[in-house]
């Protein structure tokens, strides 16, 4: 059996300059409040977000728990020392969004590829801000 070595991630990260930094705080921030805004809505039980979730064919009651669980995988996105365990349960989420909206037959490029798009900007937004990110990125290719 042989085992396939990766190169560690070097000792000395280059830091991230500061418009890199600043526009991945900005693409953050942006999915942070589309992301919240779906959070809240669902933790309010707001009746046409309610209904929308039923006609997905999930229950009533699953409504405030998929709230619960998107807000707590978004703190755990924003906080810098857990960033990437967020950005990895934020991409579950939003995988389980994709099905969702496939299992009902959603238009593909209005309402299926929505959280894809979501995903990919939170990832950027990672990427933009946080040296170690870039480090891993880097060393992986």
């Amino acid at each position: 059996m042989t085992v396939a070595t990766h190169p560690a991630v070097p000792a000395t990260v280059v830091p991230v300059g500061r418009a890199a930094r600043v526009a991945g705080w900005t693409l953050t921030v942006v999915v942070t409040l589309f992301l919240l805004a779906d959070s809240v809505t669902k933790l309010l039980q707001i009746p046409p977000v309610v209904e929308a979730t039923m006609q997905m064919g999930f229950p009533a009651s699953a409504v405030p728990v998929i709230g619960g669980t998107l807000l707590a995988c978004l703190v755990l996105h924003l906080v810098p020392r857990t960033a990437v365990l967020g950005a990895v349960l934020l991409t579950g989420y939003l995988g389980g969004a994709v099905c969702a909206q496939l299992r009902i037959g959603a238009p593909l490029w209005t309402f299926l590829l929505v959280p894809v798009y979501t995903g990919a900007l939170i990832w950027l937004g990672l990427y933009l801000r946080s040296s170690t990110v870039r480090a891993l990125v880097r060393a992986g290719s």
